[in-house]
């Protein structure tokens, strides 16, 4: 799909906003669905793109950009996240898991394939701080955690096709008078520094004039414990990433995810920019995936079945990812 066409760069921008637009009132939320789940799958289908550029460009059997780099090194460094549950976070034995993990690993062993070696992973600890940084300094090749794909990060890097779809809400002790964003009047709030989450609520905050505070954590880990000891009221985040630490700490009689979503967050494999090779290669190994039904399979791995931990996230897949993964299939099956 290529934006050429000037009205059709306007109909995205339309759709950006409205993922990243805060409801006024909790009842817009249901007014607006049909149009949102529209606007998703056109979404997921522009920000994955950019990986349908040919390789045509490049002389047959020649390497470039991180394909070249991983046949010289024989190695991957793949970003993950410590406490992005159940996306990407280290397990007892600290080896990072998740479902973020498990499709990049099937988009490394695609890479072997494609360079002719088996490529060894080398795991780089990142941070919603530092994640953009690693991949633009080299330091990571594929990020592989809960970032969310938009425009605005495209500037300077990008993603795969969406791989799943968040939401921000709030986290807090079960019998807090909060129950949604406006009872954080007066109130004390942590979110993740360098997150969409920090965004949103900063926004919610000056355009209703809570007099909220506001405190950063430096890690989802980090804020999450900083509510459990009582230092704040709420934590924000995506809602994937609250039900997965209610599960992993089995903490459902402690604690509670309340509130409408205050905005809506894709999410994507993060890689350089420019890369066209690495960026088709992603994109085909994903779209195979949704095709053979394995995507649905790793979905369902992480978010209904037991976790490591014993526990159950119980989250179904949303209609908005089921869309993007039934069309990104249906691609595939006719290239």
């Amino acid at each position: 799909m290529r934006m050429q066409d000037a009205s059709t760069r306007r109909w995205i921008d339309r759709c950006i906003r409205m993922f990243r637009q805060r409801p006024r009132e909790p009842s817009d939320e249901g007014r607006t669905a049909m149009r949102w789940v529209a606007c998703v799958v056109c979404i997921a289908l522009v920000l994955g793109a950019g990986a349908g550029v040919a390789l045509a460009q490049t002389p047959e059997g020649a390497l470039t950009g991180t394909l070249q780099k991983a046949h010289t090194s024989g190695t991957v460094a793949i970003g993950y996240r410590e406490a992005s549950i159940p996306l990407s976070y280290l397990s007892a034995r600290n080896e990072p898991i998740g479902y973020s993990i498990d499709l990049c690993r099937a988009v490394v062993d695609a890479m072997s394939t494609e360079v002719g070696r088996d490529l060894v992973i080398k795991w780089v600890p990142v941070t919603s701080e530092n994640r953009i940084r690693a991949i633009t300094g080299g330091q990571v090749d594929l990020e592989c955690g809960s970032t969310t794909s938009n425009l605005e990060r495209k500037k300077v890097v990008d993603f795969s096709p969406v791989i799943f779809v968040a939401g921000t809400k709030l986290l807090v002790k079960k019998g807090s008078p909060i129950k949604s964003f406006r009872d954080l009047a007066g109130r004390s709030v942590v979110v993740t520094a360098g997150t969409t989450n920090e965004s949103a609520v900063r926004d919610l905050v000056a355009r209703f004039k809570l007099n909220t505070t506001i405190v950063t954590g430096r890690d989802h880990g980090d804020s999450y414990a900083q509510l459990v000891e009582g230092k704040v009221d709420a934590f924000a985040t995506d809602d994937v990433l609250l039900y997965g630490f209610i599960a992993l700490n089995r903490a459902q009689d402690q604690l509670m995810v309340v509130g409408d979503f205050l905005s809506y967050d894709p999410y994507g494999i993060m890689f350089r920019k420019d890369d066209p090779q690495l960026a088709s290669l992603v994109q085909k190994t994903l779209h195979d995936l949704a095709a053979s039904r394995e995507l649905e399979q790793t979905y369902n791995k992480w978010f209904l079945r037991q976790l490591p931990n014993g526990q159950r996230m119980n989250l179904p897949m949303s209609v908005q990812l089921t869309e993007i993964i039934r069309i990104m299939g249906g691609d595939a099956a006719t290239q």
